[in-house]
């Protein structure tokens, strides 16, 4: 609990003392790895309901239109907010008034443009009047995201994660809820419309209930000066991965169309299920642990391979044993068989997945030890063959070529293995290929249990059981007993209790 007079601090030129800055680090590595679970699990668990509700063409119409307003979106933040957080000062009342003004100008331009280039996006994406309601409520979306921008800001500079995560916690539950309901409800892509602006409401009460700023219009030169000197480069450092995820899908839409976009997206969201629930709580938590580590590069190869066999221990059993039963799943469970087109381009891209579960973690890695002109390039890499590969696929192939061009962006993920070996010896054997081959033999032995028995649910469940059982056994037998303790110190030393 603090005191009035800590409280007081924080508004002080010093803003946060050191020692109270290493208090709340430590108290936000907890605080973000347990929302990591509980955001991952809620939209999970929301997703496969929206799977069993709405049709593969009304998923598809949602990703294509989030994906244009996410691609303006990036232009509605020039760096200044990033700015904010990284300047060593506390910014004053005219910092927070012009980066508020700038952003709000620069939302309402956005927002002109998106009414403008609607019909555009109608006509090009075949989009029904349900479809053009969702853009205009995804842009009042964008609205009310960027009133939250300030006071985000300043708590984050606090370094008050409790009070951050609550809107975000908030916003996700009451926009699941509401998007879940409504399309069991048969409100189709409605679901979404009325779901995105619920989602903004709460956000925005919720945020300045929590941290109160008055917002005002102000513009200092000197200030956006100061601002822009961090912004635009971490702006521009952005702009790669947006072009590779959100301009791909807009890319797709008009190749491919609504549906086969909601057969396609489906397949890549339910085969990163795992690296969402585990590897991303990893890393989030490894990144200050291997930058303590840069100077003893015996103990951060120890603490690499370590971590990198944790996440692969988890994902690849998950991974391999969830697409061996989802043929069952789509018997047991009549509501899911409209997807079935879904399941090759499911099994392909899983293959993304298996390497993404090592590279994340090592690029992770080299950003911590300082390499970050690497891990540009790898992203650059990683965009250049997205652009190159899987539009061109899927013209040839429909949406199980895009498919296996993401496969493909996957498995060049060997380069940035070998880049990071380079750096630091740590042991692939034991971190990927071991977990690997203990999880295909557990699957190998679901897929024949599979074709001699009926697709029932006690057998289904018998079968995930008898994979866990053969994992665990096959893993003793592979990586060994040291599984176990090195996944106890994982906990250990990364939530550092």
């Amino acid at each position: 609990m603090e005191t009035p007079y800590e409280q007081e601090s924080l508004d002080s030129a010093i803003e946060v003392s050191l020692e109270t800055v290493k208090k709340r680090a430590v108290r936000g590595v907890a605080i973000l790895t347990g929302r990591g679970f509980l955001l991952n699990g809620v939209a999970q668990v929301s997703q496969l309901f929206l799977l069993a509700f709405l049709s593969p063409s009304e998923l598809g119409t949602f990703w294509i239109v989030s994906a244009a307003v996410a691609f303006l979106i990036y232009f509605s933040d020039i760096g200044l907010a990033a700015a904010l957080i990284q300047k060593k000062e506390k910014p004053s009342e005219s910092d927070l008034a012009t980066t508020f003004t700038i952003q709000q100008s620069l939302v309402l331009v956005l927002l002109l443009v998106l009414y403008f280039i609607s019909p555009y996006l109608v006509r090009v994406y075949g989009l029904t009047d349900e479809g053009r309601m969702l853009i205009y409520a995804l842009g009042i979306s964008l609205f009310l995201s960027s009133l939250k921008s300030i006071p985000s800001v300043l708590l984050e500079r606090k370094l008050m994660f409790g009070k951050f995560v609550l809107p975000e916690i908030l916003e996700n539950l009451f926009y699941n809820l509401t998007v879940v309901y409504l399309a069991w409800k048969g409100f189709g892509i409605t679901s979404f419309t009325y779901a995105v602006i619920v989602r903004g409401i709460v956000g925005v009460v919720a945020i300045y209930i929590l941290q109160p700023w008055k917002p005002e219009i102000a513009f200092n030169k000197n200030a956006v000066k100061s601002l822009l000197k961090f912004g635009v480069p971490y702006q521009v450092n952005t702009l790669v991965s947006v072009v590779k995820d959100q301009g791909i899908t807009l890319i797709l839409g008009g190749i491919l169309g609504q549906a086969a976009i909601g057969y396609l997206g489906s397949a890549m969201r339910l085969s990163q299920i795992p690296l969402r629930l585990f590897m991303d709580n990893v890393t989030k938590v490894s990144f200050p642990a291997f930058s303590r580590l840069q100077g003893q590069k015996k103990e951060l190869a120890k603490s690499v391979t370590m971590s990198v066999q944790f996440i692969c221990f988890l994902v690849f059993p998950s991974l391999i044993g969830f697409i061996m039963i989802v043929p069952n799943l789509m018997v047991i469970l009549p509501k899911y068989q409209k997807w079935e087109p879904a399941l090759l381009p499911l099994y392909i891209v899983s293959i993304n997945v298996i390497f993404a579960a090592v590279a994340t973690q090592l690029t992770n890695m080299l950003t911590a030890i300082g390499k970050i002109g690497v891990v540009i390039k790898l992203t650059i890499m990683y965009t250049a063959l997205t652009i190159i590969l899987v539009p061109y696929l899927a013209s040839k192939y429909d949406f199980t070529g895009a498919a296996w061009g993401y496969a493909m962006v996957g498995m060049s993920s060997i380069v940035a293995i070998w880049v990071a070996k380079r750096q630091v010896n740590f042991s692939l054997l034991d971190s990927f290929v071991k977990p690997l081959l203990a999880a295909l033999i557990m699957g190998g032995i679901i897929y024949w249990v599979r074709g001699v028995v009926e697709p029932t649910s006690i057998n289904t469940a018998g079968m995930v059981i008898l994979g866990g059982m053969v994992y665990s056994f096959g893993s003793i037998m592979i990586i060994g007993p040291s599984i176990l303790r090195d996944g106890k110190k994982i906990i250990y030393n990364f939530l550092g209790k």
